[in-house]
């Protein structure tokens, strides 16, 4: 994909209109899930549709801290181990106190199915995205901004861009490297330091 066709990421302001307006549709635990997925666990859409329970629950049934995301459920193998944020996991355990767990493995359904398609949340973005005026955003530009925040941060913690790789699911560096959006005021203060 070229620099011209990715994604926009989202900034801090962008992301709270987003929480916003998600609070006044129809499902908004369900929504806040699926955003928060993507912006806050950097998952495809593919991979938030193919979630399933399992996959966040730890071994006595409860949401877990961590995220196994199957090959099964994610592009190609790039099934991985993602930490949860407490935002993520408290939205997972709000949104599963309204759902009826007995029925339906799948994280997020829908009103007339117990599961739903990569497409359709892929839609969904499209629509948040569009009511709010955000030009340029798709379904991929939580996952974008997930992946530059953490590039960002990453060495704060004593980690490294390979650490960002692992969590994006992505097989060469390079392609991460591609999602991280640039910083030109980094640029500038970095250059003054050195």
């Amino acid at each position: 994909m070229g620099l011209g066709k990715q994604a926009k990421t989202l900034s801090k302001g962008q992301t709270e209109a987003v929480l916003g307006y998600l609070a006044k549709t129809r499902w908004p635990k369900r929504n806040r899930v699926i955003f928060l997925l993507s912006a806050k666990a950097g998952l495809r859409a593919k991979e938030i549709a193919g979630l399933t329970w399992m996959m966040v629950n730890d071994s006595q049934g409860e949401i877990g801290r961590t995220l196994c995301l199957l090959d099964s459920a994610s592009k190609g193998k790039s099934g991985r181990w993602i930490p949860l944020s407490d935002e993520v996991r408290d939205a997972l355990i709000d949104y599963r106190n309204e759902v009826n767990l007995r029925v339906g493995t799948h994280v997020i359904r829908t009103e007339r199915a117990l599961l739903t398609s990569p497409q359709a949340i892929v839609n969904m973005f499209q629509r948040w995205y569009q009511h709010l005026g955000f030009v340029g955003c798709s379904s991929h530009s939580g996952r974008r901004t997930f992946i530059t925040n953490a590039a960002r941060k990453i060495s704060t913690v004593g980690g490294s861009l390979r650490d960002v790789q692992l969590l994006a699911g992505h097989s060469n560096l390079r392609t991460t490297q591609r999602y991280i959006e640039p910083n030109p005021e980094a640029q500038v203060r970095i250059v003054e330091l050195v």
